[in-house]
């Protein structure tokens, strides 16, 4: 490869949006991603297990850098809950530990999804990624540990109960990044008192990023191969397109891109207020700070210098 074909891909940024196939991890995606691009600045921006399907938006080049504020965005869900039974795991995956019989309305189960709305405290599965003491969680329960994970606080913005085919329940979740959808499952079924897990995972919106915007993997891998995948790579500064921007001038862009301050023209109704930099072109150039003393923007992740 010429240092010319390097210079390229140091400059390509963007996010590829895949729809995840059920049966393989999302760092094996990334790994596809990196192999059939050519660069090695890759990272998706939450993990989906490898049962789950649907909205993974990997960064690519410079973007990765937006993976802090990508990952945190909000997640939704199609969830297949299967009532009366529980497993370890909380899903397909693990030991039925229970079985009761079910004998749930459509009623009952929309009551009972109320709870969960909202602010609520969720405890994490025993077996999952945490870590305790520096070990993960799910290694010390494989061991025969008995794991107890804090409950963390999350939001859940919309449950809807989308069908009702007993003994599954299929629920839409939008939530908040960091929700367990297994926990859920869990949860709901003890509330039903008939236990509960989960068999089927589909998200369907990441972010900025639905299923609208995905691309299967098989038709990425036959991009990679005919060399036009840029036409999939979605610009970075979309994958924030809920931030205010800033668009700077040809001559604030060079300002920006060397870590200057360009002044404010209007303050921000929120002054924690951070605004994406675009260039005229269109280009994420940073994220920028508002400082409102000296009334200027201060950039704080520089993506291109």
């Amino acid at each position: 490869m010429s240092e010319q074909d390097f210079n390229i891909k140091d400059a390509i940024s963007g996010v590829l949006v895949v729809d995840k196939p059920v049966g393989m991890t999302s760092h094996a995606v990334v790994q596809v991603v990196r192999q059939g691009t050519g660069i090695r600045r890759a990272g998706h921006t939450g993990t989906l297990d490898p049962r789950a399907s649907g909205v993974l938006a990997v960064l690519v080049g410079p973007a990765v850098r937006l993976s802090e504020y990508v990952s945190a965005s909000d997640k939704r869900y199609q969830a297949i809950i299967r009532l009366g039974e529980t497993t370890d795991t909380y899903d397909g995956d693990g030991d039925v530990v229970s079985r009761s019989p079910v004998d749930i309305t459509i009623e009952q189960i929309e009551e009972a999804l109320t709870q969960f709305e909202g602010t609520v405290e969720q405890v994490p599965p025993a077996y999952s990624a945490k870590r305790i003491h520096g070990k993960k969680a799910y290694e010390l329960a494989r061991e025969g540990e008995e794991v107890e994970l804090e409950a963390k606080e999350i939001d859940v913005y919309h449950l809807e109960l989308l069908e009702w085919d007993p003994p599954e329940a299929i629920i839409d979740v939008y939530c908040s990044s960091g929700t367990y959808v297994r926990s859920l499952a869990n949860d709901l079924g003890e509330v039903l008192g008939c236990g509960g897990h989960l068999v089927g995972l589909r998200r369907t919106k990441s972010g900025e990023f639905a299923l609208r915007d995905a691309v299967q993997l098989r038709k990425l891998e036959e991009a990679f191969q005919t060399g036009d995948w840029y036409k999939y790579l979605i610009p970075a500064a979309e994958a924030l397109a809920d931030w205010p921007s800033r668009e700077l001038s040809f001559e604030e862009v060079d300002l920006v891109r060397h870590g200057h301050r360009v002044p404010v023209e209007t303050p921000p109704e929120n002054p924690d207020n951070w605004v994406r930099a675009i260039s005229q072109q269109g280009e994420l150039v940073a994220l920028m700070e508002y400082l409102p003393e000296e009334m200027e923007w201060q950039p704080r992740k520089v993506f291109f210098t």
